[in-house]
């Protein structure tokens, strides 16, 4: 195993936001990086936990969630999957509050944690990077804005097709926005609690996307075949 965060950069500088990071910023966020390698499953944080840091998605695929109904039947609801070269985690470094959502290694992941503390202090020392960070969580303000309105004016066929080509490339954090992911590492259940549909609805619109040859569906993984296609229902 590699626990060398320089040796990751080519990965980190595959995102767009790191990429364009002033070198002062991003050799901070290097120098005070840990590797870390977890096991499918692992908890990275959870609701209501402590701040510990800004994360960066290595290998593998990290799994954002919630849950809903009564505490004692609460039930996880999958919010969004994030694979490389994504971060997150940016809201608690701002306010330095409670985790607002819970953080699991979706597969074997390794991820780059830069510890809160440590770029608290830095940040306080650096204050004109405080800005560069807020591009980071603009970035993500700008998805969920986009993702209300989808919920509310769109079809579910339409829904599903933008969150697999969302999917597909890297939630427009990679450098390069027309590179794609063709096989989406996700079970049909767990697009379907993404998207708030029921598994029945789920199972039928990608029935009926295999039957014209646009994803391939198999256990644990969903892959696109016609990437144009899938586009055209999304904008239909």
């Amino acid at each position: 195993m590699n626990n060398d965060p320089a040796q990751h950069l080519p990965i980190l500088q595959s995102g767009r936001w790191f990429r364009q990071l002033p070198p002062a910023f991003a050799d901070a966020l290097v120098g005070m990086g840990q590797v870390r390698h977890l096991q499918a499953g692992e908890v990275l944080f959870l609701r209501q936990s402590p701040p510990c840091g800004l994360y960066a998605v290595i290998s593998g695929s990290v799994r954002i969630s919630g849950h809903d109904g009564a505490p004692e039947a609460a039930r996880e609801t999958l919010l969004v999957l994030l694979g490389p070269p994504a971060w997150f985690g940016e809201i608690a470094v701002f306010d330095n509050a409670a985790r607002t959502h819970d953080a699991h290694a979706h597969e074997a992941t390794t991820v780059l944690q830069v510890p809160h503390r440590e770029l608290q202090a830095w940040l306080d020392q650096h204050p004109q990077h405080w800005r560069d960070l807020g591009l980071l969580m603009a970035d993500k303000m700008r998805l969920a804005f986009v993702s209300l309105e989808e919920q509310t004016a769109l079809t579910s066929a339409q829904r599903l097709a933008r969150r697999l080509l969302l999917m597909a490339r890297g939630y427009g954090l990679g450098a390069n926005e027309q590179a794609t992911r063709r096989v989406l590492a996700i079970t049909q259940e767990e697009l379907a609690h993404m998207l708030g549909l029921t598994r029945q609805t789920t199972n039928q619109l990608l029935h009926d996307l295999r039957e014209r040859q646009i994803v391939r569906v198999s256990r644990g993984e969903i892959e696109i075949l016609d990437l144009d296609a899938l586009q055209a229902i999304g904008h239909s």
